[in-house]
């Protein structure tokens, strides 16, 4: 008789969409366990034995959202490309990401809601903050240090290329029709690469 396959990812997967959809529809608070149960056809038991709370999920989510935007960056050897091409590309991997899940910005601006008075939350966002500048501003840096960008500010400018990326889709959430996240997003990052480049 040969072994039963592990469902256990299969499973976690299943759970974590039918959240997303829960939470997407009605809002952390209003969410409940039971309505994730149901949209995934599992018992509430088996729910929880993946999953203890609504925070385990949020925190799913968040780590599915960010963890493929990060493992992208880190398949590449950025430090084989000049400093300019390798902001462009960082750009476009996260113009890609923010295209795959502009359905679920309902949920990310409940993230930040959820930051203030939700640790558990706000340590997950800082954790992927900062592994963002992690790998923005060594590019910055590097550029800097082989003349191809000014003398600035390494860290300002990785602060800079975050509130360009974060404050745009921002912006889309209050009036959709004035700003397009692909367009605005590319336009800032360049204005932004324009300022730090060096002067011939």
């Amino acid at each position: 008789m040969s072994p039963r396959p592990n469902v256990s990812d299969e499973r976690k997967v299943q759970i974590i969409n039918a959240a997303e959809d829960v939470f997407t529809k009605k809002g952390f608070d209003e969410a409940r366990m039971d309505d994730i149960a149901e949209g995934t056809g599992l018992s509430k038991g088996t729910l929880y034995l993946y999953f203890k709370s609504k925070d385990d999920l949020i925190i799913a989510i968040l780590d599915r959202i960010f963890q493929r935007e990060f493992q992208a960056f880190e398949n590449i050897d950025l430090s084989t490309m000049s400093a300019t091409d390798a902001v462009s590309l960082f750009t476009d991997m996260v113009i890609k990401d923010i295209k795959i899940i502009l359905r679920l910005m309902p949920i990310a601006y409940e993230f930040l809601a959820l930051a203030f008075r939700n640790k558990v939350v706000k340590r997950a966002l800082k954790v992927y903050l900062n592994r963002y500048m992690g790998i923005f501003i060594p590019i910055i840096q590097r550029g800097i240090d082989t003349g191809e960008f000014r003398q600035v500010d390494a860290h300002e400018v990785g602060i800079a290329s975050g509130a360009i990326i974060e404050g745009t889709i921002l912006l889309w959430v209050y009036d959709k029709s004035l700003i397009e996240p692909e367009r605005h997003i590319r336009s800032g990052m360049k204005l932004l690469l324009e300022g730090v480049q060096a002067r011939i």
